[in-house]
Order: C-alpha cells, then sequence, then structure tokens
C-alpha cells in the first residue's frame, strides 16, 4: 500500500473547501490516475501532491520510501521564527540560534516595524552574517508607497533575503523592487496558481529567489518544473513544507535528496503538530534527517 497526503490551506491553496470532500469521492473512485479529469488536478495540487506520493511509495515497496536511494541524507534547514511580541520573538530567534542552527527565518510585520529592527539589531550585535545567515519572510505585509523605504532599513542587518515584501499579483511592483531591492526578494505566495504561467512570471518579476511548497504548487511534478524554468533564468531557489503531517513532510525532504541544493530548506513545520504519525523524521542542530533506528507506525491513520 502507498500512502500520501493531501492537505489544502483554504484560503491560500486554490482548492474550494465546498468542492474539496466531492472532489475526493471522484478520486477514489478512479480505478487509475490516468481516468481523473486533468481539470480536477490542475484546481487541487494538493490531491495531486498526495497521488504523486502515494505512488512512489507503492511503487518502492510501500515503506514511505517515497525515493530510497537518497532517503538517508542529511539536509540543512532554517529555525522558523513566528510572528510574536517582541521579545518573545528575540527570546525564539535565539534559542534557535543557541540549539545549532546557523540560518533563521522571521516571520515579520505582525508587530511594530521598529520592533522588528530592534529585533534584527540584537541578532546582529551577537552574531555576524558569517556566523548566522538571517532570512526575512513578509508575507506581503509591506504597502506599495513604503516597501522600498523599509527594504533599506532592513538592509543593514546582512539579511540573505525577504520573502514576498508585498501581496502577490502586483508583477510590475514587485518587479520594480526585485530591481532596486538591497536585499535580494524571494517569491512565495506569489506562484500560487501560476503553474501555468511560471514563464511569463519570472521572466516579468525576474526575482532572486522562489519558494517551493509542493502541496500549492502542483505537487512535485509541477515544483519540478518551477526549477527548471528558474534555472533557465539563473534563479535560485529552496522549498519548504507547508503543514503536512510527517507522511508529506517525509516525501518533500526525499525528494529535495534528489537535488543537489546546498541552501537550508524550510522543513521545520512538522515541530507544529501536538499529535503527528510516528516516523524516523528528526530534526535539530539545523538539520533534517531519518533515524534509522525508529520506524513508521501508520496504524492510528489506516485504521480509520
Amino acid at each position: 500500500m502507498g500512502i500520501g497526503e493531501c492537505a489544502p490551506i483554504f484560503g491560500l491553496s486554490r482548492e474550494q473547501p465546498s468542492a474539496f470532500q466531492k472532489t475526493l469521492a471522484i478520486i477514489s473512485n478512479a480505478r487509475s490516475i490516468e481516468e481523473i479529469p486533468a481539470d480536477i488536478l490542475i484546481q487541487n495540487p494538493s490531491i495531486v501532491f498526495a497521488l504523486e506520493t502515494a505512488k512512489h511509495d507503492l511503487a518502492n515497496g510501500g515503506k514511505r520510501e517515497v525515493f530510497p536511494l537518497l532517503s538517508k541524507s542529511r539536509i540543512p534547514i532554517n529555525g522558523l521564527v513566528w510572528m510574536n511580541e517582541k521579545e518573545a520573538m528575540l527570546s525564539e530567534a535565539l534559542a534557535k540560534i543557541d540549539a545549532g542552527f546557523n540560518c533563521i527565518k522571521l516571520k515579520i510585520g505582525g508587530i511594530n516595524f521598529e520592533d522588528e529592527l530592534e529585533i534584527l539589531n540584537e541578532i546582529r550585535n551577537r552574531y555576524s552574517p558569517s556566523m548566522v545567515e538571517i532570512r526575512l519572510d513578509a508575507n506581503g505585509a509591506f504597502g506599495i508607497e513604503d516597501a522600498l523605504t523599509k527594504l533599506e532599513k532592513l538592509s543593514q542587518y546582512n539579511i540573505h533575503s525577504i520573502e514576498q515584501p508585498v501581496k502577490a499579483g502586483q508583477w510590475k511592483v514587485m518587479s520594480n523592487l526585485c530591481k532596486r531591492s538591497p536585499i535580494p526578494i524571494a517569491l512565495d505566495e506569489e506562484l500560487i496558481a501560476m503553474d501555468d504561467k511560471k514563464d511569463a512570471l519570472l521572466e516579468s518579476i525576474q526575482p532572486q529567489f522562489i519558494i517551493l511548497k509542493p502541496t500549492l504548487h502542483g505537487g512535485l511534478e509541477g515544483c519540478d518544473q518551477w526549477i527548471k524554468a528558474a534555472r533557465e533564468r539563473n534563479i535560485q531557489w529552496w522549498a519548504t513544507s507547508a503543514l503536512e503531517s510527517n507522511i508529506g513532510l517525509n516525501a518533500i525532504a526525499q525528494w529535495l535528496t534528489t537535488y543537489n541544493n546546498p541552501m537550508p530548506q524550510g522543513l521545520g513545520t512538522g515541530k507544529l503538530f501536538v499529535d503527528n504519525i510516528p516516523s524516523p523524521l528528526q530534526s535539530g542542530s539545523g538539520y533534517f534527517w531519518w533515524d534509522e533506528h525508529l520506524t513508521w507506525q501508520v496504524d492510528s491513520i489506516l485504521n480509520h
């Protein structure tokens, strides 16, 4: 048996909540993936990801080894710091660094901007850029009129990159920022539902980085296509999990091992779960890996 996971984030992904269960029913009644109408797959990337994962898992013996030859690799990851009060964010960032992360990613745009600058100032007073890489994720929080000013103020702290400084869908604005920003810009939400426009989007905006989430961007094959399009334009990339359980997280991590990408990846979201599927997946000290002494325990989901 091959197992896959679809974990749509309604309101962010292109799936429609009202039609999702009906769509799953249609798919479960199909005798093969080839029987599933193409328009259903296009509109439901999380289901595509689930089907791909289950198919690969089944082909490799149903042992959660989606890409078995490289599944024991250690993957460098960033330490994720969520939006919170100023002191809590600083404390979490320093704790991540103390735990061995040399790349941290801070979600910004949720508190006073001056407080965010103070957080970065405190980190940089303790750790140089050669010691700790700082990534930022604005989630579209900056306004068009002040985005560049904010980017200039943030740049004094030697920031590696910033994700989605303004809201998605403003190609001309984002293109201008990518040309003028002192901080390299990464596209994230901008890629959602753009699988059929990837060439036009990348050609128009010309970002320095793109962030890939298989659940949102057409599954593993869809992300392969994004990578190909990015490489043709010398755009770098990394991938992150969204809010998948260990089933989906495992598939994303093993897929990543098929690429020789040394950049820290975003595989820390599994830590958010208070109840997850027991597995060999481990993360800490800036890395993600598989503990060969641990096993998968999927009975909890197979018994439902």
